[in-house]
C-alpha cells in the first residue's frame, strides 16, 4: 500500500479475493461459444484468441518468476544482494490483477470498437507502425509521467507502493495501484488504437506488443543480469534503445535516476541516467555462482510439490503446505515436470539465506518421497546424494545437513554410508538427530510421567526413548515387538519401557507408521507430538497436534520468503537448524550414521543463536 493511499488505489474486484478470476469468465464463455456455435462466416477468431492470450501472459510471467528465483538463489549474475521477505511476497501476490484488467478492456474493445473485430493474423505495416509509436510517443510520454509519479504528491499516494520493493522480482513490475494501471493502459493503448483506426491492426500486433511489454517489464525487474556484453559491442547504439536489469535496478535503489521505460535514450537526453549504470552492469554480469557455507539437502515430496517450491507458485510457497484442489487440473504439467526431473536427474538450487556471516543454500534431489521406499531406487538416490556431498566438498561448504534425505537405516545408514566411503571429507555431514530429539523432549508438557511411543523405530525414536527413560518417564509401546526392540537397544533402562495395556495415555510421540485406527483409539484431548519429518494426518478435532520437530528462526535470518513444507512462516525443521548451529559453533565432528551429538549441548547452542521453540496451546499447557 502507498504511504498515503489516493483514490482508485484498490482494484474493483478486491472483495472477491481468490474468486476474482470470475470477472473474465462471462467473456471467455461468450467468445468460446460464439466461435464454435456460429457459422463459418460469422466466426471471429481474434475475439476467441483473447483467452489463449490471457493464458500465455500467465505462463510467461510464471516462467520469469521461476527463472529469476532460481538464478538469484544460485548467485551468478545477481544484482542486488539483499533478500526478499514475506511482506513483499504478500504485497505482490496479486500480480495477475493487471492481466484481468487488460483482458476485460480487450474483450470490450473487440466487441464495441469499429475495426477491432475479425482481425487478420498479420499485417506488416501495423507491426512497423506499432514499433515506431512505441519508440516515440509511448517511451517519451512514459518518461515524463514516471518523473511526475516521483513528485512527492503522487509518489506518496500511488508510486511508493511499487517502490516498497527494493529487491525486485519480475512481478514487481506490475505491482501498482489501480489508478496507475489505468494510466499505463491508456499509454500503451496508443499504438494499438492507432493501428485500429488506420486499419492496419492484426492479432500479431496485440499479442506481439503485449508479449514485448511483459518480457521487458519482467526482465527489468528480475534482479539478475542476463544481457550479454557482446550484444552492445556489436551494435553500440543499442545501449540507448534497450535497458538492462541492472540499469533499472538502480532506479529502485536510487529512486531519482533511470526513469525511462525500456529505452535509456530519454534518460541520456534529459540528464537523469545514473553514472554507475555501466559499472553495475559489468559487475553484475561477471558475478559468479555463490558458494555456501552451509548446505541443506532435501528432496521433492509429492508430484505436486514442485509448485510449492520458491521457484513454483509464489502464493503456495509462502504458506504452509496444504492440498489445493486446482492442482489436479494441472496434471499434464505435473507429469511433464516429473519427466523433466527424471531426465535432468541433477540436484538443483532451491533457495538461499544469510545468517550472521554464514551463506546458506538449499539444494533439492530430483526424487520423490515414494521413491525412497523403493529398494530398486536406493542406488540411484544414494548416488545423487553422494554426488551432492562431493560437489559441496569441492565448493568449500563447511556443513551439509541431510534434511529429508535422512530417511532411515536401510537407505544410507542415516547418512553414515557417505562418511564411510569418504573418510577424509572436510565438509561435516549432519543429520540433525540430536536437535530433533531435544525439540521433542522440550515439547512434552512438564509433569508428564508416561508417554506412548508409536511409529517406525528410527534413530530419533531410540534416542527419545533412552532420554525419557533416563528422566524417569515411562515409555509405553502399543506392541510387544516394538517393546522388545527398544529393550534390546536400551539395555539397562528397560524398567521404564512398558507395553501399554490400554489407550489411556494422553501424550503420544508418533512417527511414520502410525495408523488411522490407532489414532482414533487415542483418548479425547491427546497431544500428538511427531518425531518424524512428516506430520500425521489430522483425523481428530478433539485432540491436539504439535508441529514436526522445528524451531522459530531469528529475525536476523535474511531472505526468508517461503515456508518449509507444512511448517509456519519463519520456522525451520530441527534437522535444518542443526546444520546451521553446527557451523556457527565450529564443531569439527560429523553427526550422522549411529553417532549423535549431545542433545542438551545442541539445544542450548540453538537458543544462544536465537532459535526459539514452537509452542501450541493445549489442555496440557493451559494450566
Amino acid at each position: 500500500m502507498a504511504t498515503t493511499p489516493g483514490i482508485l488505489t484498490e482494484w474493483p474486484w478486491t472483495p472477491l479475493g481468490s474468486f476474482k478470476h470470475v470477472v473474465v469468465a462471462p467473456w471467455i464463455i461468450h467468445s468460446t461459444y460464439s466461435y464454435f456455435a456460429n457459422d463459418e462466416e460469422d466466426k471471429d477468431l481474434s475475439y476467441f484468441l483473447i483467452f489463449p492470450l490471457i493464458l500465455w501472459r500467465f505462463v510467461h510471467n510464471q516462467l520469469w518468476i521461476s527463472l529469476s528465483r532460481y538464478r538469484t538463489a544460485k548467485g551468478n549474475g545477481r544484482i542486488v544482494d539483499k533478500g526478499l521477505e514475506f511482506e513483499q511476497v504478500d504485497r505482490e501476490r496479486n500480480w495477475d490483477d493487471q492481466i484481468l484488467f487488460n483482458s476485460i478492456l480487450f474483450y470490450l474493445g473487440s466487441r464495441h470498437l469499429p475495426g477491432a473485430s475479425n482481425l487478420p493474423m498479420w499485417r506488416t505495416d501495423g507491426v512497423i507502425l506499432t514499433i515506431l509509436l512505441h519508440a516515440g510517443p509511448v517511451e517519451f510520454l512514459y518518461y515524463w509521467f514516471h518523473r511526475a509519479l516521483h513528485h512527492h504528491f503522487l509518489y506518496s499516494r500511488y508510486h511508493s507502493h511499487h517502490h516498497s520493493s527494493i529487491v525486485t522480482e519480475p512481478i514487481t513490475s506490475v505491482i501498482h495501484p489501480f489508478a496507475e494501471h489505468i494510466a499505463y493502459f491508456i499509454l500503451f493503448a496508443i499504438p494499438m488504437l492507432t493501428t485500429i483506426f488506420t486499419g492496419t491492426t492484426s492479432v500479431a500486433v496485440y499479442a506481439g506488443y503485449l508479449t514485448y511489454i511483459d518480457f521487458m517489464n519482467n526482465m527489468g525487474h528480475c534482479n539478475f543480469e542476463l544481457i550479454p556484453n557482446w550484444l552492445f559491442t556489436i551494435f553500440p547504439p543499442l545501449k540507448y534503445f534497450m535497458y538492462t536489469p541492472s540499469y533499472h535496478s538502480l532506479h529502485h535503489t536510487q529512486f531519482r535516476t533511470n526513469y525511462s521505460l525500456f529505452m535509456p535514450i530519454y534518460d541520456c537526453m534529459y540528464g537523469t541516467m545514473d553514472k554507475s549504470s555501466d559499472s553495475l552492469y559489468q559487475t553484475s554480469l561477471t558475478r559468479r555462482e555463490e558458494s555456501p557455507d552451509v548446505l541443506h539437502l532435501t528432496h521433492l515430496t509429492t508430484p505436486e510439490s514442485i509448485y510449492y517450491l520458491p521457484q513454483g507458485f509464489v502464493s503456495l510457497a509462502s504458506r504452509p503446505h496444504t492440498s489445493t484442489w486446482y492442482l489436479w487440473l494441472m496434471w499434464p504439467l505435473t507429469l511433464w515436470s516429473m519427466m523433466i526431473t527424471w531426465i535432468y536427474g541433477r540436484t538443483f538450487v532451491v533457495e538461499r539465506h544469510r545468517f550472521d556471516e554464514l551463506k546458506l543454500q538449499t539444494w533439492a534431489i530430483p526424487k520423490y518421497s515414494l521413491q525412497y521406499f523403493m529398494k530398486w531406487q536406493s542406488e540411484a538416490i544414494n548416488g545423487l546424494i553422494e554426488e551432492a556431498i562431493l560437489d559441496a566438498e569441492e565448493k568449500g561448504v563447511k556443513v551439509l545437513s541431510l534434511g529429508l534425505l535422512n530417511q532411515g537405516e536401510e537407505l544410507n545408514r542415516y547418512g553414515g554410508l557417505y562418511v564411510q566411503r569418504h573418510p577424509h571429507l572436510k565438509v561435516k555431514v549432519v543429520d540433525g538427530s540430536s536437535l530433533a530429539v531435544a525439540v521433542i523432549l522440550n515439547s512434552i508438557p512438564k509433569g508428564t510421567t508416561q508417554v506412548v511411543l508409536r511409529g517406525n523405530l528410527t534413530k530419533v525414536a531410540y534416542a527419545i526413548a533412552y532420554a525419557l527413560s533416563q528422566k524417569g518417564i515411562q515409555v509405553a509401546t502399543l506392541y510387544q515387538a516394538e517393546h522388545l526392540k527398544l529393550t534390546k537397544s536400551l539395555n539397562g533402562t528397560k524398567s521404564n519401557l512398558i507395553v501399554a495395556k490400554s489407550y489411556a495415555q494422553k501424550i503420544w510421540l508418533v512417527g511414520d507408521g502410525l495408523t488411522e485406527k490407532e489414532q482414533m483409539r487415542a483418548p479425547k484431548g491427546t497431544l500428538f507430538v511427531p518425531f518424524s519429518q512428516f506430520p500425521p494426518k489430522k483425523l481428530r478435532k478433539d485432540c491436539f497436534y504439535h508441529y514436526t520437530p522445528a524451531m522459530k528462526t531469528p529475525a536476523s535470518l535474511e531472505n526468508v520468503h517461503s515456508c518449509e513444507n507444512w511448517l509456519p512462516r519463519r520456522v525451520m525443521s530441527a534437522w535444518r537448524v542443526a546444520g546451521i548451529v553446527h557451523a556457527l559453533e565450529g564443531w569439527k565432528e560429523h553427526e550422522c550414521g549411529y553417532t549423535m551429538s549431545n542433545s542438551d549441548k545442541v539445544w542450548q547452542a540453538s537458543l544462544v543463536h536465537g532459535f526459539q521453540p514452537l509452542t501450541i496451546i493445549t489442555a496440557h499447557t493451559k494450566n
